[in-house]
This record gives C-alpha cells, structure tokens and sequence, in this order.
C-alpha cells in the first residue's frame, strides 16, 4: 500500500511546517530591531566573510576583526568556509541569526520529509497534514536542535546538505551527487565521514565527486590566502583544542569520554582512536548489509553517529542526527526505541550533570555514566544492530530483507 501524501495535503503540511520557520525568522527580525545579542556562532561566520574581505588574517590567537564586541570567538572553520559564508555579509548583523535559524529550520523541515519517505515504513505520517508540522516542533523540544539554533549553528543546514546527497541525488543517481557532501565538508570537515560511506556502499563516482569538490574549494583559497591556508592545514586542523576543552561534558564523542576519565592523560586521543578502529568494523559492515537490502536512512544513520562518535570534538548541537533516527523509528513503528531516543534527548542531561572546570575528573561511576550517555548509547546502538544482524546472518545467511 501506497503511504505517500495526497497532493493537498503534502502541500498543507509544508504549509504549515513554513509556519513555524517563518515565526522563527519574525523573532529573529524582533531580535534584531530590539538589539538583542543572538547566535554567537552565526556572528563568526559573518565576521569570518568580512575578514576575508577585507584581507585580514582568519586563523590567529585573537578573535576575528570583524566581530560585534559582544563576541570573542576565533575563525575555526577551513578556508574555504570564508567565502561560502560571503552572502551573510550582505545581512545587517543582528539579523543574521534570525536568517540561520530560518534556513536550519527548513533543514529541519527537509531531513524529516525525505527520511520519512523511506521505504517499509508505516503509513502513519502518509496519512495527516499535522504529520511534518508537528514533527519539526516536536524536533525543536531536542538538546541539540534547540542548542544549535540559540547557538546560530550551522549543524541542521549540513545535516540536510548530507541527507539529500545521500537519500536523494545519489538515488536518482544524479551528475550532481557527492557535491553538496563536499561543500558541508569544504566548511566543516566531519562531513568527510560520508566519503567513505559512498565507497562502502558502490556509489564511488558520488564519493569521488564528494572528495574533487571538498578539494577543488580547500585548493583555490591556497591561491586567495595562502597564508591562512597554510596555517589552517599545518596547525588548526589538527589541533582540537582549538574548539575548547576536549574535556568538557559538552564533548561526546570517545575522545571526550577517555579525556574525562583520564584527566587528559597525553594518551587519550590515541586510545579513543583505538577503539573508534575497533568499533569501525561493526558499523562499516552494517552500514554495507543495510544499504544491501535498501535501508538506505538506517546505513546513512549509522555512518553519521560513528562520526559523532570519531571525530575529536563533537559538541552536544552536533548530534541534531537524532532527528532523523526519531524520524526512522516512528515510520517503522519502532515506539519503544523512538520513546527511548526522545526521552535521551530532551531530557537534557549533558545540561544536568555537574560540568566546567575540572569537575568531570571527579564524578565517579554514575555521574561518569549520565555525563557520557550520548557516546554510550551511540556505541551500544550501533553494537546491538551489528549483534541482531548476526543473529539474522546465523538463521538464514542468505536473507536480504526482514
């Protein structure tokens, strides 16, 4: 049985979903014409575009020249993140939160339609004008959504760049597939993880087009600002201190969590690599059997929280992937699970947990639990998929669907 929208009321639910960005984007203009201070982030992807205009260096110990002096952040994006960021420019500066977290809400709104359209899922968002409206407000109540829209953060724009490459472009197989993953990684390089996904799954043509456009963009500032270029790639990007405390609660990822539990013993970025090595062949193997039987959302959930989960700093607002797991869940009436997922993440315990300073060296086993729930429940999903696809391997080695 079919389970896509009627016309009327597809179009009714995105109606109304637009609702929600729009009042999104009307706070952001009172905000502005109140002078209110919004979204620190977004003020340095403004700062950062104005910088580079204005042919001042991005990548220094102070903070970038072009801020608003309520702000003091540095530039931590690549180099070719500066002029992606040129049409923010263009925007007054108390506004440009209010235009990010439009656009983030449109993301939200993106990532929920096209991951609810996947296939084998029950009918239940099929049916109702309320189903898109309702589930990016419900997205909004989530830690790392709301975390990422006061921040001004660009995760959910991102996360929809990659959603659509994957889920779309490369399923229709598009010439353009692989270019929206390379332009999220040309301004933040996590997205590279869904390089080697494309590999993994047969698309090589996409993960090529992927790594040529996240090459040809980071190549030509060498060109634009070789110094800053220079000094990016030799010192920044390998630097993940550059961010903040490694240590922080905000931080889960394993790097976080073996930093928090060894007191930033000099080992511990080894060690988390170490087990993010190990932990790399349950995902890469469920990431292959999922795509195999065209659980094409599921494969691509797996790879972006094994990325959480390997990269150095993945900060709370980084993990907005919930979305598109909760989205998963509910399609496939998967309750309990999709329960479990919103209760983790609205409940916002990485903001209940003593933190700030050196107080996570100290918090013992049930605070070291709580304070670390994002990376355990993350490793412990990803291990229990691998184990019941064993199990299903064991019953019958020549089953491709469930």
């Amino acid at each position: 049985m079919s389970t896509s929208k009627p016309p009327s009321e597809a179009r009714t639910g995105r109606f109304l979903a637009g609702g929600l960005a729009l009042l999104v984007l009307a706070f952001g203009v009172v905000g502005w014409l109140a002078g209110w201070h919004l979204g620190a982030d977004s003020a340095v992807y403004r700062a950062g575009a104005l910088t580079l205009l204005h042919g001042d260096p991005l990548y220094t110990r102070d903070v970038l020249t072009a801020l608003p002096d309520w702000v003091r952040l540095p530039f931590t994006y690549t180099p070719a993140a500066a002029p992606l960021f040129l049409p923010l420019a263009l925007v007054p500066s108390g506004l440009v939160w209010g235009v990010i977290a439009f656009l983030s809400v449109v993301g939200l709104m993106v990532v929920i339609t096209v991951v609810s359209s996947s296939p084998g899922g029950a009918p239940l968002l099929g049916r109702s004008r309320w189903a898109l409206p309702a589930g990016t407000a419900i997205a909004l109540g989530l830690e790392p959504v709301w975390k990422t829209l006061f921040l001004g953060q660009i995760n959910l724009i991102l996360m929809a760049f990659v959603v659509l490459d994957v889920l779309v472009l490369s399923q229709r197989e598009s010439r353009w597939a692989g270019v929206l993953i390379g332009v999220a990684a040309a301004i933040k390089l996590t997205p590279l993880i869904f390089v080697p996904h494309l590999f993994f799954t047969g698309r090589w043509k996409d993960g090529l087009r992927a790594l040529g456009t996240f090459a040809a963009l980071e190549a030509a500032m060498f060109a634009v600002i070789p110094v800053d270029a220079v000094r990016f790639w030799r010192d920044s990007a390998t630097d993940p201190t550059r961010v903040g405390s490694v240590h922080w609660i905000f931080n889960q990822s394993l790097n976080g969590l073996v930093n928090r539990a060894s007191a930033l013993a000099p080992w511990s970025l080894a060690v988390a690599v170490g087990v993010a090595a190990v932990l790399a062949v349950p995902s890469v193997w469920l990431v292959v059997r999922l795509h195999r039987r065209g659980e094409e959302a599921a494969a691509l959930l797996v790879t972006a929280f094994y990325g959480l989960l390997l990269s150095p700093v993945s900060w709370s607002h980084h993990w907005v992937w919930c979305v598109p797991l909760l989205t998963l869940l509910v399609v496939k009436a998967r309750w309990w699970a999709a329960a479990a997922v919103a209760l983790l993440f609205v409940s916002q315990i990485v903001m209940l947990v003593p933190n700030g300073g050196d107080r996570e060296f100290g918090w013992g086993l049930g605070w070291s639990v709580l304070g670390n729930l994002y990376v355990l429940a993350a490793a412990a999903g990803i291990l229990g998929l691998a184990a019941r696809e064993l199990r299903l391997v064991r019953r019958s080695p020549q089953v491709v669907t469930v």
